[in-house]
């Protein structure tokens, strides 16, 4: 069983719409843009914690103007969560596993992505 994360803690999957797009990390997205228009979400997949490819994809899909659902799937920590939300992903789907290794608060500690950044801390 999976367990959805955002900003404001766990869920259970809610997606119910037209079958997602699931995106490899070694997507070439040129190959996929012509499917991206009828999309509502779009789910990429974190085969390892250490494998970032899925943060440039999530920043290349919101460059093409996808505005749909965009979730990290896999293998994302807790510690990522802000890289994930910055990069365009609305959510994350982990393990119930993951979800018990690192719980909710884990994940909300890091939910205020928009600020602690360093460019805020110049700022201020």
């Amino acid at each position: 069983m999976s367990v959805i994360v955002r900003d404001d803690g766990f869920h259970p999957d809610d997606w119910s719409g037209a079958p997602a797009l699931e995106l490899a990390p070694d997507t070439c997205l040129s190959t996929i843009e012509d499917r991206l228009a009828g999309a509502q979400l779009v789910r990429v997949e974190f085969p390892s914690f250490s494998d970032g490819r899925g943060f440039t994809i999530a920043r290349r899909l919101r460059s093409l103007g996808f505005s749909g659902r965009l979730r990290a799937r896999g293998h994302v920590l807790a510690d990522q969560y802000t890289m994930a939300r910055r990069a365009g992903f609305d959510e994350v789907e982990i393990s119930a596993d993951l979800a018990t290794r690192q719980p909710a608060e884990h994940w909300q500690f890091r939910a205020d992505w928009q600020a602690h950044d360093y460019q805020s801390r110049l700022r201020g």
